[in-house]
């Protein structure tokens, strides 16, 4: 496995590496442009004084003065002394024409060991302490003797010896620095990454505590803010899944207590078994039913309803939702009250997801309606409007922006899902399902019929 380092650890060497590079870099280029300008004005200079020491030779082998001097003042852009030497065929200094004869005969030396010949290439050489650049051509009055041009380049070479010092102790310098104000910038990043790095491994824990954390940067305070959003509907969502679990461990209490009740009648012989079977059956229907509903709003959620859709008349799933509560709505004396079109309404939807939809909201009217249920299923300008209104005492006002939230239990509620289910039925088929109170409690589903539903 390959070993992992901290980010302040890699910032720093990042950093670094990278500003020795730049600075080497600069050091490298310095160094190239400034010798390639020596080199091509060197050039250009000896050239100059070959021409001048070939004619001023050239002047005395016929006995005339020439009016040109050879110019022994340093060049004034690169510092560099131009001399010129006559050597003798065995490599000696027969004679010195400018310049000094000691450093004339350490070049020559020079020449003779490394067997330098006429008309070769420029050469930079060091003698005597001294930095020099030679050439060699043949002297134009006297066979077998050459001219030995040479210019000292000693003063430029130094000066740039002594740049690259200052170079390289800014190189130092930077480093130095650079590694101060990366570790100090490193730990300005990682603490506030360990943080929220100890943050999330609580979350995860279960310690679901919001935490104020002050940071500069504005990414890390968004990285904040998000984090406690997300504590905050954590938290509310395990409020919300024990309140469920307590309601619906209650409503599991009920039934299965009534069952064991008669269970225990038929063993001991004091219940009429066929009654018992009675009770028994509905409260296994009622278990099974709640079952049910948790099972399906699971699958709501995970967007993976069953079925194929098709065109339903929506009057006909409120009517046959009706028969279906129609032995509760009896036995509060509840008379319900119709508004439909009278043309079917068609709309592409699932079966039986539209009777989950119309049957949770009808039977949501029946427990809270003192004496009508009004049903309303009209299609006008591209909508369908569905409508369930109860003469009940409404939704409370506290409870009106929760009641299409899971597990949320409102009063003489039941387990906290049938709302939640019709809700997301609604959403599934691109519809929407408001709740408002105008004489009770009103749920109006609104459906799009120019929408193409999902598959």
């Amino acid at each position: 496995m390959k070993k992992q380092r901290k980010l302040r650890t890699r910032l720093t060497v990042t950093m670094t590496a990278l500003t020795c590079g730049i600075l080497l870099a600069v050091m490298l280029a310095f160094n190239i442009a400034v010798q390639s300008y020596i080199r091509s004005r060197v050039s250009t200079q000896l050239d100059a004084v070959m021409q001048n020491v070939s004619e001023e030779r050239r002047g005395e082998g016929r006995g005339q003065k020439d009016d040109r001097h050879f110019d022994e003042k340093p060049d004034r852009v690169t510092g560099a002394e131009y001399s010129a030497a006559v050597l003798a065929s065995d490599g000696c200094v027969a004679f010195v024409l400018h310049g000094d004869r000691a450093v004339a005969e350490a070049l020559a030396g020079y020449v003779s060991s490394h067997d330098l010949s006429v008309g070769t290439e420029r050469k930079v050489v060091s003698v005597d302490g001294g930095t020099y650049t030679i050439s060699l051509l043949q002297d134009p009055v006297e066979e077998g003797k050459c001219l030995l041009i040479y210019a000292d380049v000693t003063s430029i070479t130094v000066f740039t010896r002594q740049v690259n010092l200052i170079l390289l102790m800014v190189i130092l310098a930077a480093v130095l620095i650079c590694v101060l104000l990366s570790r100090r910038f490193a730990k300005s990043f990682s603490e506030p990454v360990q943080k929220l790095s100890a943050f999330a491994a609580d979350i995860g824990g279960g310690k679901l505590e919001r935490r104020e954390m002050a940071f500069r940067d504005a990414e890390l305070r968004q990285l904040a803010d998000s984090m406690n959003r997300m504590v905050g509907e954590l938290r509310e969502a395990k409020q919300k899944q024990e309140t469920f679990f307590q309601n619906v461990s209650h409503e599991l209490r009920t039934p299965l207590t009534s069952i064991r009740g008669n269970a225990e009648g038929i063993l001991y012989g004091v219940i009429e078994p066929q009654a018992a079977g009675r009770v028994i059956l509905s409260e296994s229907n009622k278990l099974g039913g709640m079952v049910e509903d948790i099972l399906y709003l699971s699958r709501m959620g995970k967007g993976r309803p069953e079925g194929e859709a098709e065109p339903v008349d929506l009057r006909e799933v409120l009517s046959l939702c009706v028969s279906e509560q129609h032995p509760e709505a009896q036995k509060k004396d509840l008379t319900f009250a119709f508004d439909f079109d009278e043309d079917p309404v068609l709309f592409p939807i699932r079966e039986a997801d539209a009777e989950r939809l119309f049957g949770n909201l009808i039977s949501n009217a029946v427990r809270y309606a003192r004496k009508e249920i009004r049903l309303g299923c009209r299609a006008a300008d591209g909508k369908i409007t569905v409508r369930v209104a109860d003469d009940g005492p409404g939704v409370a006002e506290a409870d009106l922006p929760h009641v299409f939230e899971r597990f949320y239990k409102g009063a003489d509620g039941k387990h906290g899902i049938g709302l939640a289910i019709a809700k997301a039925v609604a959403e599934t088929w691109h519809g929407t399902l408001q709740v408002r109170n105008d004489g009770g409690a009103v749920f109006e589903a609104v459906f799009e019929q120019s929408e193409k539903p999902k598959k």
